[in-house]
């Protein structure tokens, strides 16, 4: 059940965006795969339209303990419903964009517009494999460039060697593929500064894509037990992740469908 008494995103009202909807304090854009990607291929040929953040119940829940995390959330131009549980939560019409899914869309129908694709993230090799991967599945796509970002913070020279990189190839769609939240502060930090369309953050989609981690099956992503799976795939890093943030999340989601607890949208 969606907070409908929670305001609407007022920068996405103003441009004629999908208004949001309020979970636990952060606006969730409410839109469908279709709708996501036909935004994201519509930047073809404009700089600097903003960020795109993914949300699952992992990211709201450490948006929640973290205000300047939700600001990144609130002040993307898209927030989209990753995880099962937020789709369930939105208004009708509302459907999951899964990072490995929007990829794969943006690809395929941006072919016919020329849009450049730029993919950052990942362990070494990774974006190499992603790009040979989706240039098999996709003939003609157009890819600027890889990069693969340091796992400590960048050097200024490495700032201005990859500014100079994304300057000189000009993509439309920049894809951002590093852990989450370091991904959307990545986002929030950098894309006044690209010379880029716009930056989706989809995370694991490089290691799924590239053929490195196993996708769950299709039942089980559509069950909104990924999260499980996932934590049986990768116990030790993922394991404690899930079973510290999965609880928390559900526990106030129940609050503010109750009206024990309101969030509002900062």
């Amino acid at each position: 059940m969606t907070d409908r008494s929670a305001p609407k995103a007022p920068a996405a009202e103003a441009a004629g965006e999908p208004p949001r909807y309020n979970v636990t304090g952060v606006g969730v854009s409410a839109l469908s795969l279709r709708s996501a990607t036909d935004l994201i291929v519509g930047v073809k040929g404009r700089l600097r339209r903003g960020y795109v953040c993914l949300a699952t119940a992992h990211g709201l829940t450490e948006a929640r303990r973290d205000a300047a995390l939700r600001r990144i959330y609130n002040e993307s131009w898209l927030t989209t419903p990753d995880g099962m549980p937020l789709v369930w939560l939105g208004p009708p019409g509302t459907g999951r964009v899964y990072g490995p899914d929007l990829m794969l869309a943006v690809c395929g129908e941006g072919r016919a517009t020329g849009l450049r694709h730029f993919f950052c993230g990942g362990n070494p090799g990774v974006a190499e494999e992603l790009r040979e991967n989706l240039i098999a599945r996709f003939p003609g796509l157009d890819v600027a460039g890889t990069h693969c970002p340091p796992f400590r913070p960048f050097t200024p020279e490495e700032r201005l060697a990859l500014q100079a990189e994304v300057a000189r190839t000009r993509p439309d769609v920049l894809w951002v593929g590093v852990s989450s939240p370091k991904q959307e502060r990545f986002m929030a930090d950098w894309w006044r500064e690209f010379d880029a369309g716009v930056l989706v953050g989809v995370g694991a989609a490089f290691d799924f894509l590239s053929g490195r981690v196993r996708q769950a099956p299709r039942w089980i992503q559509r069950s909104g037990f990924e999260w499980l799976f996932r934590a049986c795939s990768e116990p030790r890093r993922l394991g404690p992740r899930y079973l510290r943030t999965t609880p928390l999340f559900a526990l106030r989601v129940a609050a503010q469908r109750l009206g024990l607890r309101r969030y509002p949208l900062e």
